[in-house]
């Protein structure tokens, strides 16, 4: 699978990448994805779904991680009503679709300084060609329909003695999953060109090729480090959970699903940004319990540290966290940026790279989950067999107090990487 190299009129090597390293590219993205919903799901239970039904689960949970629709339907013989509905993308399936993808892209390119912009476009198109295959398949794939219990009582009387079955489905829409799928992908291409340091720029666009290279590289960099750092700490809380409470397989469930889902909104939670939601019914969430108490009032609750910390006093060092890992990615992305960079300018692009990570944490890690059955109209949607989550940021809020953190954090990572480059200097000496 190695690329051709070919050589251009300038003496310059240019790589001719080929359809297997792309098509090796697709399918190690799709099978990681596959597995990790898998092994998920399974933690979660899903396995004994009825109809063999957990692969095409399977395909709709990696249909929704690259922001592809899934919708509910239902059909109760025209004697009972149904309602359903579901927004949540699982992140830990996203972010493993990303590295993985990010990584077979960046590989052939690795180790050279200039790549020509027809060479990136026809490396990418071919991915995102049969990356778009990919995306169809999964779209026809991912459709399946259960039948619902009607418990016991009053419901399951009225099922039986009318003959009632009701079922709930899911099917995709294929031209939004195509869309938002390709825009995934066009996303991860891109961070991963502006992430990492060896991979290579048009050479036709100097001031361009310097200008991502001096300042948009180092913030890209601190951030991604910052949200994989955050990652890092939900894993060893998650252990530690299961460890002192038990439940591995809800924890497990939670790690492999969602776990993104709960880490990157607790950093803008200890930015002091604000989460509406409410949670009633039979919904729950496995992790942190605390945030399933704050959400199960009466009316929509606001989650953010001071309604945490009201039933846990830990939820403080959400703010502790935010603190110190802002800081190490200002820190981070001034060692990473020219030296003699001014403070200033250093702290407003780390302001702006914080708002656009919060606005884009704040766009996917919003949830949104609702279902509903009547009989007779016994039942009203309302009733024991029904339930509603929601968990929505105050966005622009959010944005804001990113704005300012970011402007703190990079003034003060830019004085810190000086002084430390001033020691190291001086110890050399």
């Amino acid at each position: 699978m190695s690329s051709r190299t070919t050589w251009d009129p300038s003496g310059r090597a240019v790589a001719r990448h080929g359809w297997a390293r792309a098509l090796a590219t697709v399918l190690a993205g799709l099978v990681a994805m596959g597995a990790v919903a898998a092994l998920g799901l399974w933690a979660a239970g899903a396995a004994d779904l009825p109809d063999n039904a957990f692969p095409r689960v399977v395909v709709a949970t990696v249909v929704t991680a690259v922001g592809g629709a899934v919708e509910m339907s239902g059909d109760a013989d025209g004697l009972a009503d149904t309602d359903a509905g579901l927004t949540v993308m699982p992140l830990s399936v996203t972010l493993t679709g990303a590295l993985v993808i990010a990584w077979g892209f960046l590989r052939p390119l690795r180790h050279r300084a200039v790549a020509g912009a027809p060479e990136l476009a026809g490396w990418a198109g071919r991915i995102a060609f049969l990356w778009l295959l990919a995306l169809l398949g999964m779209a026809f794939a991912a459709r399946q329909t259960f039948e619902v219990s009607l418990g016991e009582g009053v419901l399951s009387d009225l099922g039986d003695l009318f003959g009632v079955t009701p079922r709930v489905g899911f099917t995709t829409d294929v031209p939004l999953t195509v869309l938002f799928g390709l825009l995934w992908l066009a996303g991860v291409l891109v961070v991963a060109l502006l992430v990492s340091r060896g991979a290579p720029l048009p050479g036709r666009l100097p001031r361009l090729r310097t200008w991502v290279r001096t300042s948009v590289r180092p913030a890209a960099y601190a951030m991604v480090a910052l949200l994989l750092a955050y990652v890092v700490l939900g894993v060893v809380v998650a252990l530690v959970v299961t460890g002192t409470r038990g439940h591995p397989a809800d924890t497990l469930a939670v790690l492999l699903l969602g776990l993104p889902n709960l880490a990157w909104p607790a950093l803008t939670i200890g930015l002091g940004a604000t989460w509406n939601g409410r949670v009633e019914g039979p919904f729950g969430l496995p992790m942190p319990q605390v945030l399933d108490e704050v959400l199960r009032t009466p009316d929509v609750s606001a989650v953010n540290v001071g309604t945490l910390a009201e039933r846990d006093g830990r939820m403080w060092w959400l703010l502790v966290a935010a603190a110190v890992l802002v800081l190490a990615a200002g820190f981070l992305m001034a060692c990473r940026s020219p030296a003699g960079t001014p403070a200033w300018p250093h702290a407003l692009r780390m302001a702006v790279a914080l708002a656009l990570t919060v606005l884009m944490i704040g766009l996917v890690g919003r949830i949104s989950a609702h279902y509903g059955l009547s009989v007779l109209g016994i039942g009203d949607l309302g009733g024991g067999l029904s339930g509603r989550l929601f968990l929505r940021p105050r966005l622009w809020g959010a944005v804001g107090l990113a704005l300012l953190w970011g402007l703190v954090a990079g003034f003060l990572g830019a004085l810190l990487a000086r002084w430390v480059g001033r020691r190291a200097g001086r110890a050399r000496s």
